[in-house]
């Protein structure tokens, strides 16, 4: 019987295992305050292309989001307005946050902001990454340390 050898390297493993969790840390390390709020996003493959998805209702994303690429992370940040500053009469429960918010994600290396657009409809904001694949690392030799051979003494035979 004949085995077949499959490979399961998948490029875009590391790359959504990382952006979980830049997610899952970002939920402890960016916890909304009372004042602010934490979009919430989602990240999925599209072929070569990685997209996030965050969830940004009521926010007026030409004057208050920014969307910056820099030293391989993707910032996404922005600011929530309370419409309403004045005291609400009749409030007796208060859900809905406002205030800034900021998510960052890590990216591959290789990744510019040329290759990165955002589109903004109905309170998601997408941003997707295009071609997104893994750069295969050049081959090199590792020099071994230590590895100096002694001369032993000849044996006489005798």
């Amino acid at each position: 019987m004949a085995l077949a050898v499959r490979s399961t390297w998948d490029p875009f493993t590391a790359l959504v295992r990382q952006f979980d969790r830049d997610v899952f840390e970002g939920l402890t390390r960016s916890a909304p305050s009372a004042q602010g709020f934490l979009p919430a996003a989602d990240v999925r493959k599209d072929g070569a292309d990685v997209v996030l998805t965050l969830e940004l209702p009521g926010v007026d994303v030409a004057k208050d989001v920014e969307v910056e690429v820099a030293e391989r992370r993707l910032t996404i940040s922005g600011r929530r307005h309370d419409e309403h500053s004045e005291e609400q009469g009749g409030l007796i429960r208060k859900e809905i946050r406002h205030g800034e918010f900021r998510r960052e994600f890590s990216l591959p290396a290789g990744v510019t902001a040329e290759q990165i657009e955002a589109d903004y409809d109905r309170g998601l904001l997408k941003v997707r990454i295009r071609e997104v694949v893994k750069v295969p690392a050049a081959p090199a030799k590792i020099a071994i340390r230590g590895g100096e051979t002694t001369e032993r003494p000849a044996v006489e035979a005798g």
